[in-house]
């Protein structure tokens, strides 16, 4: 959401896509960095500049719309979606999947092998990496429940490159949620692609043992974060916005994260972004000393730590995602179980389900696709039920169901 300001209107917190006006003097500098204004000194540095209006990006920042703009926004909003409609192929979610579910895969084994070069030493290949956030994002905005129904597939052996693709995908689809362009969309998912790169130099023991870390351990993980930031510094198509995602994502709202322990108002919102998306995948996903949880306790814990995470941000996340995201099975008050197909942002706990097994009776049914908003029979989710308490392989259920 891009509006024009004059810059006696730019306040803390607003987010600077660019310079639009400014004066030039012979001794003016021009003025060309983007960024969030984080207080009255960089206005006031803007202003002795010559600076005389900015564009400003609203989907970014932590300000609202001024009211005076609402409606220019509205119109600004609806052109936009025009250019999309006009520019973007949206695809079924089934056409999406053939080809989602393959790439996915095949993420996860180059992702897997250039973990093992850098655990032997060897060096970054970064241009492998953004090929796959390219592909990761291009699928996103084709249709973004494919691969994001990828990320309800289990597998604890290989948790280290599954967090860093499921954070990859989490963070592209919450980024486009939130209006954000493609190329930062782009910038942002490669960002939470390499967060926790820096656990390949550390010892790869401490990530496959079956039991909890201990104290001496867990002071030893902490330190992937530098390794990360030592690894990448310096490199070719890293930017500071992916550093800064990777050096603060185990920081939280209140100071009680982790290296520095700063707080709110030295955190941007990729930051923040960052740190709501990997402690979900990290709570949802498999790992050698636990079982995943489902969506909505990891949902809950992140809003009953308002302290730690940026409870808007966490509110949005929760419309993006659904209360059941999808590739959740869910119980119906019919005792059928389903799976979720589609959110519902209007009404996020009656999403579209493919209703596909009888619970009582335990056997399959005949698939049948079914909106909740629309239900004449009435039919509501009861609670969301992990695949094999039903001895379901979700991995070959979404290939019967979702593969044509």
């Amino acid at each position: 959401m891009l509006i024009t300001l004059p810059v006696s209107e730019l306040t803390p917190g607003m987010y600077v896509d660019r310079v639009t006006k400014q004066h030039e003097g012979i001794n003016s500098i021009k003025i060309k960095t983007s960024g969030m204004v984080n207080d009255s000194s960089i206005i006031k540095r803007l202003i002795s500049e010559g600076v005389l209006e900015l564009l400003i990006d609203f989907a970014k920042g932590d300000v609202p719309v001024p009211s005076k703009y609402k409606s220019q926004s509205k119109h600004e909003t609806f052109n936009s979606q025009q250019q999309v409609t006009k520019t973007s192929i949206v695809i079924t979610l089934e056409q999406e999947f053939a080809k989602a579910s393959v790439n996915y895969d095949q993420h996860g084994r180059k992702l897997q092998s250039l973990y093992s070069d850098l655990t032997s030493g060897l060096t970054i290949n970064i241009k492998a990496l953004d090929e796959i956030v390219s592909e990761i994002v291009n699928s996103v905005f084709r249709n973004p429940n494919a691969m994001t129904i990828l990320t309800r597939i289990k597998d604890k052996h290989s948790y280290n490159w599954r967090h860093m693709i499921n954070c990859a995908i989490f963070t592209a689809v919450f980024a486009k949620y939130l209006g954000y362009e493609k190329a930062d969309v782009q910038e942002l998912a490669m960002g939470a692609l390499l967060h926790d790169l820096g656990q390949a130099k550390l010892p790869q023991g401490i990530f496959s043992k079956p039991t909890k870390v201990t104290n001496n351990e867990l002071t030893a993980i902490k330190k992937h974060v530098a390794q990360g930031f030592g690894l990448l510094k310096g490199e070719k198509r890293i930017t500071p916005l992916m550093l800064d995602m990777i050096v603060n994502h185990h920081e939280r709202l209140d100071g009680s994260g982790y290296p520095r322990g700063i707080e709110a108002n030295k955190l941007s919102r990729p930051a923040r972004i960052m740190a709501i998306v990997d402690v979900y995948d990290a709570i949802t996903a498999d790992r050698p000393h636990q079982d995943g949880d489902e969506p909505i306790n990891a949902l809950r814990y992140l809003l009953a730590n308002k302290q730690q995470f940026d409870a808007e941000l966490v509110q949005h996340f929760i419309k993006c995602l659904g209360v059941h995201p999808v590739g959740t099975i869910v119980k119906l008050t019919n005792d059928r179980l389903a799976l979720v197909l589609e959110g519902n942002k209007l009404n996020p706990i009656k999403p579209k389900v493919k209703l596909f097994y009888n619970a009582k009776h335990k056997h399959q049914v005949t698939p049948k696709d079914i909106d909740l908003n629309e239900n004449a029979q009435g039919l509501k989710i009861l609670a969301s039920v992990k695949p094999l308490d039903y001895q379901i392989n979700l991995s070959r259920l979404l290939k019967e169901h979702l593969l044509n």
